[in-house]
C-alpha cells in the first residue's frame, strides 16, 4: 500500500499487532530465557528479538512508513533526519522487569509526525492491559475486551501529590522535585512506560523523569497521556515547574536519547 489513514479499522490493526508481540513475550516469559549484552550494557532477551521481527513485518504489511525500533537503532541520522512521518517502536520495554518477572513491562508502537506522537499503544502482556491514545480524538485503556475511556487528572489545591517513579532507576535528583511541591507527597514506583499511563488514566498527577530514556521507550505512552490531556514536556531541573516549558519532541538530533522530561496533569 501507498499510504494509510488512522481510521478505527487501522487502529486495531495496529492494537491487534501489539497484542500478538505480547504474544510472544508470554511464550518465552515463562521460560528459562537467555540473556545477552547489548552495545549499551543492558539485558536483551529473545523476547525482544521475537517481538521486534513480529511488529515490523506486521507494519510493514500494512504501511508504507519506516520504522524505527530499539533492535534497528543502528539507521544513521543522515537517514532518519529525512522522516516526517514514522513508526517509533519498543518491541520490549523494561526488559529489567521482565527479567525480575515483576509484569511490568510493555510493548510500545507510536506514529510520530513532524516531531510529535500522534498516536500510541502501550501493550502490557503480563497484566493483560493495554492503553490507546489518539492525538485529538482520546484515549482509553482496554482489559478483557472491555474499552475503558481514560482522562488526565486535575491535581485540586491541597490534595496529596500521586508522584509516578521508577522501580529500577531512582535518582537523588526527585528529591528536589517533590520537596518544591506544595502540600504531602506520595511516590508510586512502576516500571516501563507503564508510568506515563498512570497519570495518562488519573492514577497519578505527575511524573517527572530525572533518569536516561530513549526515545522508544516514552513515544507511545507519551501519544496515550497527550490524548487524555496530560502534558510532556523538557524538565529543567532549576525550574522544574514551568509552564512555558517546551514539549518533548522526537527525531531532532543524532542521538536518540531524551533529555529529562515531566508528565503532569492540570493544577487547580
Amino acid at each position: 500500500m501507498t499510504s494509510f489513514e488512522l481510521t478505527p479499522d487501522f487502529v486495531e490493526k495496529v492494537k491487534q499487532i501489539a497484542l500478538e508481540a505480547g504474544d510472544k513475550i508470554m511464550a518465552i516469559y515463562g521460560q528459562d530465557f537467555s540473556i545477552y549484552d547489548k552495545s549499551d550494557s543492558s539485558p536483551l532477551t529473545e523476547a525482544d528479538l521475537a517481538a521486534h521481527h513480529h511488529i515490523v513485518d506486521s507494519l510493514t504489511a500494512i504501511s508504507p512508513l519506516p520504522i524505527l525500533s530499539e533492535e534497528s537503532a543502528h539507521i544513521p541520522w543522515s537517514v532518519r533526519k529525512t522522516w516526517v512521518r514514522y513508526w517509533l517502536v519498543d518491541p520490549l520495554d523494561g526488559t529489567k522487569e521482565f527479567i525480575k518477572k515483576n509484569g511490568e513491562f510493555t510493548v510500545n508502537i507510536a506514529l510520530i509526525e513532524y516531531g510529535e506522537p500522534t498516536f500510541g499503544v502501550v501493550h502490557a502482556p503480563a497484566i493483560n492491559k493495554t492503553y490507546v491514545g489518539q492525538v485529538d480524538v482520546g484515549a482509553y485503556s482496554e482489559e478483557s475486551g472491555i474499552k475503558t475511556a481514560i482522562k488526565a487528572n486535575t491535581h485540586k489545591t491541597g490534595e496529596k501529590w500521586k508522584i509516578v517513579g521508577s522501580r529500577s532507576h531512582q535518582s537523588t535528583e526527585i528529591n528536589k522535585i517533590l520537596d518544591s511541591l506544595d502540600g504531602e507527597n506520595e511516590l508510586v514506583a512502576m516500571g516501563s512506560s507503564l508510568k506515563l499511563c498512570l497519570v495518562a488514566n488519573g492514577e497519578a498527577h505527575m511524573y517527572p523523569r530525572v533518569g536516561p530514556t530513549s526515545e522508544w521507550d516514552t513515544g507511545a505512552a507519551h501519544a496515550v497521556a497527550i490524548a487524555a490531556g496530560a502534558k510532556v514536556t523538557v524538565l529543567d531541573l532549576n525550574n522544574p515547574f514551568d509552564k512555558d516549558a517546551s514539549p518533548l519532541r522526537y527525531n531532532q538530533k543524532d542521538s536518540v536519547l531524551n533529555p529529562y522530561f515531566l508528565v503532569s496533569c492540570s493544577h487547580e
